[in-house]
């Protein structure tokens, strides 16, 4: 390991202005999450004006062991125990079936329990469980904890935490492109704060270093994305849609595509959709009935439950002879 790499190391743990933004750093390797932040070249590139000498240092020597072989012993008790803390957390979110909100729950833990004593996930878990929304979450942890969590800056960083990586946790089935896991892509990119631009379907710009999208990419990217090696492929180019009836016969199916004659978005469930619109500039939410939807689509290579097919056939009984009504749409 070099000489600049630990010297580095010792000023990051040392040096308490950069706050919660080298907590992030911790908590990315605790969990065995390094890849959240990409390594800490993204951690670096967003401490604003800090002056940091990286020059020579060689970034691929920053893993778990080297830099726990770094750490005191009670620096190092300190991390164990996060790490501990992070995988009950992990199991009691999949146990009460809300993996998707497990970075969310890490995140709260690493950056503002350390005080806490006498930690239990369960308790902990069943406060995301019962929440309906990010506000009464952080409301209930306070009281429960006796902490004095900020809402606002909380958001700042859970939004940035999430843009940082795409979640694993969100997928139910990583071996097929399915319905359910395109709503969740589709959520999770709104949760995370993608932005606009044309042609791209997920990556990070090189200049604000934020995930972004178009209109067909934000659907294209779910298509070419590969959990496994959290990259994406180049396998779908275009979208391809067929529009399958009038909005008024949507089933009530996540991850079905709508779609207003310009633009795609796709249904997440209770009466919203979300999609990603150049004239805002970034992937938005909306009630269905607040938007221009016309009609309602399937998307080639996304598998659909019976519920899809079933209302397809329904629409299709009167007039056997009705047509296909499929188009291409470029990414762009």
């Amino acid at each position: 390991m070099s000489a600049k790499l630990v010297k580095f190391i010792v000023m990051l743990l040392s040096d308490k202005k950069f706050g919660k933004k080298i907590i992030i750093l911790v908590l990315s390797i605790a969990f065995g999450l390094i890849y959240l932040l990409c390594l800490p070249v993204i951690v670096i590139s967003n401490l604003g004006s800090v002056d940091l000498d990286t020059t020579g240092i060689d970034m691929t020597q920053f893993t778990e062991d080297n830099f726990m072989s770094q750490l005191d012993s009670e620096q190092a008790d300190k991390i164990n125990a996060m790490k501990d803390a992070g995988t009950a957390i992990e199991t009691e979110m999949a146990n009460l079936g809300i993996a998707d909100q497990t970075i969310k729950a890490q995140l709260i833990y690493a950056s503002f329990f350390e005080n806490v004593e006498n930690f239990d996930a369960n308790f902990f878990a069943n406060l995301f469980k019962a929440a309906p929304d990010d506000a009464t979450l952080i409301d209930a942890i306070n009281q429960n904890y006796g902490l004095e969590i900020d809402y606002e800056q909380y958001m700042h960083t859970y939004t940035f935490v999430m843009n940082s990586t795409i979640n694993p946790y969100m997928f139910t089935d990583t071996t097929t492109k399915n319905a359910a896991d395109l709503s969740a892509w589709a959520n999770n990119a709104y949760i995370s704060g993608w932005g606009y631009m044309s042609g791209f379907i997920g990556e990070k710009d090189s200049e604000q270093r934020i995930r972004r999208c178009d209109n067909a990419g934000l659907m294209i990217g779910y298509l070419n994305y590969d959990p496994d090696s959290k990259t994406f492929t180049d396998g779908y180019t275009t979208l391809t849609y067929t529009k399958q009836g009038d909005i008024s016969t949507m089933p009530e199916v996540p991850g079905i595509g709508l779609y207003d004659g310009t633009k795609h978005g796709i249904y997440i469930g209770l009466g919203e959709v979300v999609f990603c619109d150049e004239t805002v500039g970034y992937v938005t939410k909306q009630a269905v009935s607040d938007g221009t939807w016309t009609s309602w689509c399937t998307y080639e290579g996304i598998e659909y439950p019976q519920a899809v097919q079933d209302a397809i056939d329904e629409i299709n009984e009167p007039d056997d002879s009705s047509e296909d009504d499929s188009s291409d749409e470029s990414e762009e």
